[in-house]
This record gives structure tokens, C-alpha cells and sequence, in this order.
């Protein structure tokens, strides 16, 4: 005869230890996961299925990170601070292309004991204010996140961080003295760089992107964020060469699905760009694949670059 499921404790989030004090022992364990009820993200770390599946990729990633710390609050030393891509993510950092391993940096050399598998282990004693909290974790400040993260990132993830960490605030000096202390280090080309190319206005990914092959293809800088004025109102244009009247707007799915339906968003889009041209301004539209299509993006904006200076 199979035997129910027992009750959940309240929460979403258990070590072992604390089912085993709820009456769920190793068995009923077994089965709740069995059934979907519980997941194991980590190792001595247990969540509500319901919950877990219905996260969002990117906070599901975070949340590893707190499963990291709550299944390993009674058995570590304490003694490290969540960093790298752990801290950006606990930052709400923008990333893209990056893996979930959990990283942390300690002062001393780790013992021969694993932190467990999807854990990289950095050695470093941090200095004074290189280390703060977020959501009760520590974590490396916000300007050594992106330092660490752009150390092992290409140019291309380094300017969506670096462009991001600089709207919420990072210290773009303290930065460029990073970069003057680790003069000659693996990485810090990267990290020159996207600190020479950093631009808080860039409101998604896709735009820092576009800025970087803008740059890379020597193509003419645009102004970002250029407000114009239409009889419909104000209309804020990604990029814009001004005295041409070329726009270059990134069609991104976060761009449209983050606040309004879409439909809705794509209509009042078209009516204002349908306003501007009205005006005699020439539109390139692109996507995330354009990005990678890197010939065709340069001819289409140079063509339309060149259809702005005739007219």
C-alpha cells in the first residue's frame, strides 16, 4: 500500500536536517521528489517543486545561489563571500552567457574537501570594502564583481556587465584603477575595454551589444536615448544619427514584454516611428541575430547612413 506524502513544513526553501525536525524523513523524501512536490537543487538543500518550477531562468540561478548557502549554513566555516558571476547575479546584475556554477573567494588556499560539485573556489584576501550584502549573502562589492567577472569574460559579456553595473551606480574611476593595477593580467584587455566603451544609458543587453559592433566596425558613434518630438509626443530613440536622421532601433523581447502586452506596444511603436519618418527620418531595425550577422548589419546601417547624408 503506498503511503501519502507527508505535509510540507511552511517555507519553500529546507536543509535535510530541517524536513528530518518536520517529520519528513529519508523515505518520504524520497518520494515527494519522486512526485515533483520537492526538488534538490544542492546537496543538503530541498525546495518546494510548485515554487522552483515556476521561477524565471535568470532568478532561478540566483536562487541556486541561496540554496548554496542555506544547505551549507550548518557545515561550512563561513569564512568566504559569494563572487563572480555568483555576486553579479546576487547584484541582479545583467549576464549573458553564463553557466550557473556558484563562485567563491576566500583568504586561504580550500582543504581537500570539495565544496561540492557546480562550486569554483577563488583564493584571494579581499580588501576593505570590496565586500558587502545582498539579500543577507556576502559578496564581493559591486565594482570587484565586475572586475572578477570582465577577468574571464570576453569583450562582448564585459560591456553588457560593465554598461549595467554602471547604471546602478559602480564607480567608473575606481574601475580604470582596477585596470591600472592589473596591468598585464590575463583578462584585463576585456576589461579595458568595456570600461573605455562603459555607457549607463544602455537600457538592455541588446543595446550594449549593438554599441560594441558599432564601435568594433568603425562605423560613425550614434547618440543613445535621442528624444525627438512628433505630434504624438516624445518618442526616445535607441540610436540615432541626428543631422542624418537615421535611427537604429534593437527589436528585443525584453524591450516589449517587460511592461505592456505586445501587441499594444507594437502598435504605439509603429505609430510614432510612422509620425517620425513622416519627418524624414530613415529606421534600421534589428533583432539579436543581426548581431551576429555582422557584414549585413554594417552594409544595412552604412546604407542608410549614406541615404541620410543625400537627403
Amino acid at each position: 500500500m503506498t503511503q501519502p506524502n507527508p505535509q510540507l513544513p511552511t517555507g519553500k526553501m529546507w536543509r535535510t536536517q530541517e524536513l528530518f525536525s518536520a517529520g519528513v524523513h529519508p523515505r518520504a523524501i524520497t518520494r515527494l521528489v519522486q512526485s515533483g512536490d520537492l526538488v534538490r537543487p544542492r546537496r543538503g538543500c530541498y525546495v518546494r517543486g510548485t515554487w522552483w518550477n515556476g521561477l524565471k531562468p535568470g532568478t532561478r540561478s540566483r536562487y541556486l545561489i541561496h540554496a548554496h548557502s542555506h544547505g551549507t549554513l550548518t557545515t561550512s566555516a563561513g569564512s568566504f563571500v559569494y563572487s563572480h558571476t555568483s555576486s553579479a547575479r546576487l547584484r541582479r546584475l545583467r549576464l549573458w552567457n553564463v553557466d550557473d556554477r556558484i563562485h567563491l573567494t576566500q583568504a586561504t588556499c580550500p582543504s581537500r574537501i570539495s565544496h561540492g560539485t557546480g562550486v569554483v573556489a577563488h583564493t584571494r584576501t579581499l580588501r576593505r570594502g570590496e565586500i558587502g550584502f545582498v539579500d543577507g549573502l556576502p559578496c564581493t562589492s559591486l565594482e570587484r564583481t565586475v572586475v572578477d567577472c570582465c577577468l574571464m569574460f570576453n569583450l562582448r559579456q564585459s560591456v553588457i556587465l560593465v554598461d549595467h553595473a554602471c547604471r546602478l551606480g559602480a564607480d567608473l574611476e575606481a574601475l580604470r584603477t582596477y585596470c591600472a593595477e592589473l596591468a598585464g593580467r590575463n583578462g584585463v584587455v576585456a576589461l579595458r575595454g568595456a570600461v573605455d566603451l562603459a555607457d549607463p544609458r544602455a537600457e538592455s543587453p541588446g543595446e550594449s551589444l549593438t554599441r560594441e559592433l558599432l564601435h568594433r566596425l568603425k562605423i560613425e558613434p550614434p547618440e543613445p536615448q535621442y528624444v525627438v518630438h512628433t505630434p504624438l509626443g516624445k518618442h526616445r530613440l535607441d540610436f540615432a544619427w541626428p543631422k542624418k536622421k537615421v535611427a537604429l532601433e534593437f527589436d528585443g523581447k525584453a524591450k516589449y514584454f517587460d511592461y505592456q502586452p505586445t501587441g499594444e506596444v507594437l502598435f504605439a511603436e509603429r505609430r510614432r516611428e510612422k509620425a517620425l519618418m513622416e519627418q524624414g527620418w530613415i529606421f534600421v531595425r534589428i533583432e539579436w541575430k543581426d548581431l551576429f550577422n555582422e557584414a549585413e548589419f554594417k552594409y544595412r546601417v552604412l546604407r542608410a547612413l549614406g541615404r541620410g547624408a543625400a537627403a
